[in-house]
């Protein structure tokens, strides 16, 4: 790739575990990272990928920086943002007006009218946010998506989705364990399934809440196409006892009238995918994050039912 093809990247919270994703992509995609932020110092896997990357911990000393690069006649192409979800829409902001599109990390925003006040400098900028909406693209979801398209127009499924990833006590202490600043276990580790399931079975028609703690939640989403019970957790002692067993932490299933998907492989490229995307003008935008912003927004601001109705069948060991 050539010099005049080589795009410019910075990074926004390059300390935090999911920016070795963006970095393998920024490299596997042939471009370069200019900069990165971060307030914390523990960013030597940098050396990895970019090893002459200007690095800060001090916001106001990196804004000065990518102005000096400015006005030298470096061009920041895009700012990849992967700070806590509570920072998104600021450091988007910060983005847009430096003149660079924002490649950040889910959920894009915690609120619907974020997502308003966002399209709003989008139009005033000229410049676009992408989201970074992975299992849209990976090939297993894709396969999915296209049998349900290519079925009958009128069926309705069943659906059970699972998802235990079992967290240490740190997770309560950071900021992932405060609903303010993450949005709570639903948003944090569920905000791109239920992008998923809207993206192929359509509009919530009603969004019932079943249980609803710091650590896991359960509820019934009725959407245009499918019937969903879904279950989120941090918990270990949520994972099913053939998976504690086995010495496993993580448990994820989707199953569709009874028939497992299986999605449990295939995630290392995602990212990559999703950059090479990007830069062939195919990314996601604000209006792609809607639905799921919506739908997690709902979720956490619900009342729990408790056990009634169609409620997920791991609840069950919670009575």
């Amino acid at each position: 790739m050539s010099a005049l093809e080589q795009k410019n990247f910075a990074i926004i919270g390059i300390a935090g575990y999911v920016a070795t994703r963006h970095l393998k992509a920024i490299k596997e995609t042939g471009h370069n990272l200019v900069a990165a932020l971060d307030r914390f110092d523990s960013v030597g896997v940098i050396d990895s990928y970019f090893p002459d990357t200007d690095f800060f911990v001090e916001y106001e000393r990196f804004d000065r920086h990518l102005d000096k690069l400015k006005r030298r006649g470096i061009r920041i192409d895009y700012v990849s943002i992967c700070t806590p979800n509570y920072l998104h829409d600021s450091h988007i902001r910060f983005a847009l007006r430096q003149g660079a599109d924002a490649i950040c990390e889910k959920p894009v925003v915690l609120n619907p009218w974020n997502l308003d006040a966002l399209i709003e400098i989008q139009k005033e900028t000229g410049r676009k946010v992408h989201n970074i909406l992975q299992l849209r693209l990976h090939p297993s979801i894709v396969e999915l998506k296209q049998s349900i398209e290519q079925g009958p127009s009128d069926k309705v499924y069943d659906i059970d989705l699972t998802y235990i990833t079992s967290r240490g006590n740190w997770y309560f202490i950071s900021w992932k364990g405060d609903e303010q600043k993450s949005g709570g276990v639903a948003t944090n580790i569920g905000v791109h399934f239920f992008d998923m399931l809207t993206w192929i079975f359509g509009d919530v028609r009603q969004n019932v809440v079943h249980i609803y703690q710091k650590d896991k939640a359960a509820g019934y989403l009725d959407l245009e196409r499918a019937r969903v019970r879904w279950f989120l957790s941090v918990d270990s002692g949520d994972l099913p006892e053939s998976v504690q067993r086995e010495g496993k932490t993580t448990f994820r299933s989707i199953t569709v009238d009874g028939e497992q998907i299986e999605f449990s492989g295939g995630f290392t490229d995602l990212h990559t995918l999703t950059y090479q995307q990007i830069l062939a003008g195919k990314g996601f935008g604000l209006e792609d994050s809607r639905k799921s912003i919506e739908t997690v927004y709902t979720i956490r601001n619900a009342t729990p039912i408790g056990l009634k109705g169609e409620y997920h069948p791991l609840c069950n060991h919670l009575k």
